[in-house]
């Protein structure tokens, strides 16, 4: 796993580093002309001659300093009037905000920069070096989340999804309406999409997933579901079990939706934030749109309890080098891009994670 070293502060070339300007907001949701622009790289403010590292860091926000002395990174929308708000453009430090970016280049300097991707589906995929990476997440009690679109559920690849969570490798879900009602339907009539799991269209199929809505809406909620019985495997029913967190987030396109399903489109970025702020890992498959919002919420690495850095694992699987590429192109730069189907990826990996397993002598929590 790549580790990320922390600056040598003690240079010479810090020496002369202002400490970092602050502005308050003129209002409520609108920061002052100059501000800093974070990315989602290690970044450090000089504050009363110290380097300080901003709380839940990642790109396109500002940095605030708050009536506690504490460095948040902070959304725009979020920040409210007088506060302040550093501000400069330099990414060097001479303005006191320093963007570590050496690392990226082997020690030279870089630049944090969109449309730098490389992916191609000719490229081979390390299955074992992921499935150490889960393992060792799950070992050292980190937070993966996992970022899904319905075409997991409807290439058959729910199993083993149903598979990750029991055995404690999700630490939560981000997905849409559509990933819960097609799972929700496959649990009640064995259909996703009205389609069968040979991938034949049944008679009144149209419908299945519309019943599914409609059950679990009387129910009132999916944990009411399962409790009830209405929902007896699957996806969501193993989020409940297992107390595995989900947030499900709506769409324009959605049906019915699901009562759980956030859509108020400010109010589930929050939702999704409050994961994305604890993740030491990501997994995102076959999902452009829920893959690139939760890339925007990530930072680049991760802040161990001792205070060292490392990268944040970030594996991107779709079926088209586009939606990897469109990942890395927004700035999502550590993102390992695999490009194959959901069913594949998620049978391969969990063979690999079972056979890391037993290397390391510890059986999984189910079959």
């Amino acid at each position: 796993m790549s580790t990320i070293p922390h600056p040598d502060f003690a240079a010479a070339r810090f020496a002369q580093c202002p400490d970092a300007r602050f502005q308050p907001a003129p209002a409520d949701g609108v920061l002052p002309e100059g501000f800093f622009s974070t990315t989602n790289l290690p970044t450090y403010v000089r504050l009363g001659g110290v380097w300080r590292m901003p709380r839940e860091p990642r790109m396109d926000c500002a940095l605030v300093l708050d009536a506690n002395g504490d460095l948040w990174t902070r959304e725009g929308r979020r920040v409210r009037a007088g506060e302040r708000v550093v501000v400069g453009h330099a990414e060097d430090g001479s303005q006191g905000v320093y963007v570590n970016m050496a690392y990226l280049t082997g020690g030279g300097e870089g630049e944090f920069k969109f449309m730098t991707s490389e992916v191609s589906r000719e490229k081979p995929i390390d299955y074992a070096h992921m499935a150490r990476l889960l393992v060792e997440e799950r070992e050292r009690g980190g937070y993966p989340v996992w970022v899904t679109g319905p075409a997991l559920v409807h290439s058959r690849a729910r199993t083993d999804m149903t598979w990750f969570i029991a055995n404690g490798f999700v630490g939560a879900l981000l997905a849409g309406n559509a990933v819960a009602v097609h799972d929700i339907e496959a649990s009640m009539f064995g259909t996703t999409l009205g389609m069968s799991g040979s991938g034949e269209a049944t008679s009144g199929g149209h419908g299945m997933h519309m019943r599914a809505i409609n059950k679990v809406r009387a129910a009132g909620s999916i944990a009411k579901a399962v409790e009830a019985g209405v929902i007896t495997n699957g996806i969501m029913h193993a989020c409940v079990v297992h107390q595995v967190p989900f947030v499900l987030t709506g769409s324009i396109r959605d049906d019915g939706p699901l009562p759980d399903v956030v859509t108020d489109n400010l109010a589930a970025q929050d939702a999704m934030r409050r994961h994305a702020v604890k993740a030491t890992m990501a997994v995102m498959i076959a999902t452009a749109l829920h893959a690139i919002a939760t890339g925007n919420m990530l930072p680049a690495f991760v802040v161990e309890k001792d205070n060292s850095l490392r990268e944040l694992p970030t594996i991107c699987v779709d079926s088209s080098e586009f939606v990897v590429s469109k990942l890395k192109d927004r700035g999502t730069h550590q993102a390992f891009g695999v490009v194959t189907n959901a069913q594949d990826f998620m049978h391969i990996l969990r063979l690999y994670v079972e056979r890391e397993l037993a290397a390391r002598g510890t059986a999984p929590k189910q079959g």
